[in-house]
């Protein structure tokens, strides 16, 4: 079950307070909830060569699988420009763990599920 949608966006914005973005100055927050209701947030912290710039989503979901989780329901992002959704990466990362319908939220751009946003993702073929 997901959590107060409005709770989760609150969430990702006081998390894009710990971003480090001073090259983009494009900062960026994002709260993961799994599946037993715990949430983690995570924000972007960019490094001058910006391959080494890593992304708010993929931050929460370092953070969770860190702490021994699994198993996620949605997350929430919000960024101080202009709302877009994850990049494909992100996608890619959100993938390796999450179903088709888990929920993708952004703040001021709208709600959307992983299946309609990444639909192919990398699969692991035997």
């Amino acid at each position: 079950m997901i959590m107060n949608k409005e709770t989760l966006i609150q969430e990702a914005r006081e998390a894009r307070n710990d971003s480090y973005s001073p090259y983009s100055e494009f900062n960026v927050g994002a709260v993961i909830q799994c599946a037993d209701g715990s949430r983690y947030t995570g924000a972007n912290i960019e490094n001058i060569n910006y391959t080494n710039t890593t992304h708010a989503e993929e931050n929460a979901i370092n953070k969770a699988v860190l702490d021994g989780k699994r198993e996620f329901t949605a997350i929430a992002i919000s960024l101080s420009g202009d709302p877009i959704p994850p990049c494909g990466m992100c996608r890619q990362s959100l993938s390796e763990f999450c179903d088709d319908d888990f929920v993708v939220i952004v703040d001021e751009w709208g709600e959307t599920t992983l299946g309609e946003l990444f639909p192919s993702g990398m699969e692991n073929i035997d």
